[in-house]
């Protein structure tokens, strides 16, 4: 199998690390200090770039880019440990409303320009992983639908213009894009463990248009879901190598009874156990890439997200302290792989998803 990205994939990945460059402690730092924690001047540098179009078909305005398109850019966002909300505002959006909306809806190309910012609101309180909607409804009224219900683990929801709701319909479950100054709509924040704004969103009789209903059966949102749990392994793959890659420069570096820590045959072992999850994660994920099937992404998420885990706990021990800290680089990729070992389901969920698949073809 070639592991290797074609030349028009490395050009444009070189495009984007260009302008990951500036991804260092301050940086993140300033952005999450940005309403929202999200900065709107970087984010639209970002549409620029095409990012923000990424996801959204050719014929629409975007780029068209394919599933090794987005891993090859998810894993510069995780080399270089960026803190901008690529993934959850602006390839899941996008994949959701691109499909969703009418081919002329200006929402579209607000948010393909970086002029708009969108957030998927899926998740329940009670219902942890489940992406079916529970105690959210939307019911049928004379100019549309009323929304009732909870969501947590919005990310971006304080940012964005547009909150993509997930609902539970008379003719079951549906996606809505509501507008996220809609009266009945209430939004509070809260920061998660990377240090970034996330948001528990109350409907209290909020209504909708009837437009706001997305064209989506529930099958097409978990194929968008699926691509997304691909760049996010994408992205922990990234940063399960630049955790290795700091820490092994690190053990170099640091000295005990007169010599670098590195030459001791215990940590040599530690950290070619680490380099073989490296591989072991990538591996996993083109692997993936190939298949394209939800349950093997899902599953693969779990290998991956594990394997950045273990990588992460290494780095913070060889460390010390110092390694749970924002002072260092290594502390904040760690924290990135806790949030997106958990995003769209925790290594358990997608082991579940996987087996399940696996018993009911092997009946």
């Amino acid at each position: 199998m070639n592991f290797d990205y074609d030349e028009s994939q490395l050009l444009y990945r070189a495009s984007v690390e260009r302008f990951l460059e500036s991804s260092d402690i301050a940086a993140r730092k300033a952005q999450r200090a940005a309403p929202g924690g999200i900065d709107r001047a970087r984010w639209q540098a970002m549409a620029e770039l095409g990012l923000t179009a990424m996801a959204l078909a050719e014929d629409r305005g975007g780029l068209g880019s394919s599933l090794l398109d987005l891993v090859a850019v998810g894993e510069s966002f995780g080399q270089r440990i960026s803190s901008d909300n690529w993934l959850e505002n602006a390839v899941l959006p996008m994949l959701l409303a691109g499909s969703g909306l009418a081919r002329d809806d200006a929402r579209i190309d607000a948010l393909a320009a970086g002029e708009a910012i969108a957030a998927l609101a899926l998740f329940e309180p009670e219902g942890r992983h489940a992406t079916l909607p529970r105690s959210t409804t939307a019911k049928a009224n004379a100019g549309g639908f009323v929304l009732q219900g909870e969501k947590t683990f919005v990310l971006g929801g304080m940012a964005a213009e547009w909150l993509l709701v997930s609902a539970a319909t008379e003719s079951g479950p549906a996606l809505f894009l509501v507008a996220a100054d809609a009266p009945g709509l209430h939004r509070r924040s809260y920061r998660v463990v990377d240090g970034n704004e996330a948001a528990e969103v109350r409907l209290l009789g909020c209504e909708v248009p009837a437009e706001a209903r997305l064209a989506l059966d529930w099958e097409e949102v978990e194929a968008a879901l699926a691509t997304a749990r691909l760049v996010a392994a994408a992205e922990m793959a990234g940063l399960a190598q630049r955790l290795f890659d700091d820490t092994l420069n690190y053990v170099r570096q640091r000295e005990q009874f007169g010599q670098p820590i590195g030459r001791f045959q215990a940590i040599q072992h530690r950290m070619v156990e680490a380099y073989a999850r490296v591989d072991q994660a990538r591996s996993a994920l083109i692997a993936a890439v190939t298949s394209g099937a939800p349950q093997d992404i899902a599953g693969m998420k779990a290998v991956v997200a594990e394997a950045a885990l273990a990588i992460g706990r290494e780095a913070v021990q060889l460390h010390g302290g110092m390694g749970t800290t924002d002072e260092l680089e290594i502390g904040h990729a760690h924290k990135r792989v806790l949030l997106l070992s958990q995003w769209l389901g925790d290594p358990a969920s997608g082991l579940d998803a996987y087996a399940q698949v696996a018993i009911r073809d092997a009946a």
